[in-house]
């Protein structure tokens, strides 16, 4: 069962990205179904300090760069709909591209053919639209399912545009005050951005999409302008499906055996069960261990670094060839 608990007001959590921390290391601390591997983390850090390059970039020929303030509205478009890994297997994606690719790409051609729809135009999109744009008409029961969560989405960020940031884009942005943790608050006055689970009593928090937006803003605007925030560094990594994945592959994680069966089979985790949070909050705690153990090396990087470089790891055919979880959700 999935979980977006209404008592979760974010504006009584002012540090949201600590919250973050604080919850998925108690999760960590608590995981039944998935471990840290601690005797892995040093190897993984020194693996991950020896590449040449710890700067992420954002592929031009895949996402809408060069454009000023187009550029704020189609990030801020495309990470309001950065979700759907559990669906990616049934997507109909274009030649040699990911679920992601396929939709980064989707929206790309879009903008430079149409620019950005207007916050009018969102509020009145619907999954028939959005299955025109993301090359999905006539899909299975379940894309369809992806295409009307999409249009959902698409409404809630014209609504909020509309009725709170006189329809620009760059307002959104600006209301932040370069901070990506006040980047999460603004976003989660959206339904489907209130990346929140239940694990026990617990309320944990993973705001991955929104944390996104603000580290892809920054880097598709080179920091500058509303690509600047002066807490990037605080940020997590972005906890989806495919980070856990590469981190167990590398050794870094253990799934139990039971759970590591129901993945292989392909059958969907259920969002906001233990195990799927589990996955997530070890996934988050484990890189915050990478840092730390990275920062010994004499190496500094920050948790949304090594994110892009464990999800950029996972693009490699041999972490694709492993089945990786799935789950049906709004948040990654």
């Amino acid at each position: 069962m999935s979980h977006t608990p209404h008592d979760l007001d974010p504006s009584h959590s002012p540090d949201l990205l600590d919250a973050v921390r604080t919850q998925c290391a108690a999760v960590a601390e608590r995981a039944q179904w998935v471990a840290i591997r601690h005797e892995r983390l040093v190897s993984c850090a020194r693996d991950l300090a020896s590449r040449p390059d710890l700067h992420p970039s954002i592929d031009p020929a895949t996402h809408y760069l060069g454009h000023g303030d187009d550029t704020v509205a189609f990030f801020v478009t495309l990470d309001t709909i950065n979700f759907g890994s559990g669906y990616f297997p049934l997507l109909r994606k274009r030649p040699g591209m990911s679920g992601y690719f396929t939709v980064a790409s989707s929206l790309t051609d879009r903008f430079a053919t149409h620019g950005p729809w207007s916050a009018k135009e969102l509020a009145g999109l619907d999954a028939e639209v959005c299955a025109e744009v993301f090359g999905q008409r006539n899909a299975p029961p379940a894309v369809a399912e992806l295409m009307a969560l999409f249009a959902r989405a698409l409404r809630d960020l014209g609504a909020l545009l509309a009725s709170r940031y006189d329809g620009e884009f760059t307002a959104l942005v600006a209301a932040a005050d370069r901070s990506a943790n006040r980047l999460v608050h603004v976003l989660a006055q959206m339904p489907l951005f209130r990346d929140v689970s239940v694990y026990g009593t617990r309320q944990v928090p993973f705001f991955k999409r929104a944390q996104l937006m603000a580290a892809d803003l920054a880097l598709a605007l080179d920091g500058q302008g509303y690509g600047l925030f002066t807490d990037l560094d605080r940020l997590t990594i972005f906890a989806d499906n495919l980070v856990p994945h590469v981190l167990w592959v590398d050794g870094v994680l253990r799934y139990d055996e039971s759970l590591l069966k129901r993945i292989n089979a392909g059958e969907l985790i259920p969002a906001g069960s233990a195990e799927e949070v589990e996955i997530r909050a070890c996934a988050v705690h484990a890189v915050e261990l990478l840092v730390e153990e990275s920062a010994r090396l004499g190496r500094h990087a920050s948790a949304h670094v090594l994110d892009y470089l464990l999800w950029t790891r996972g693009q490699g055919p041999a972490y694709k060839a492993i089945p990786r979880h799935r789950t049906r959700t709004t948040a990654y």
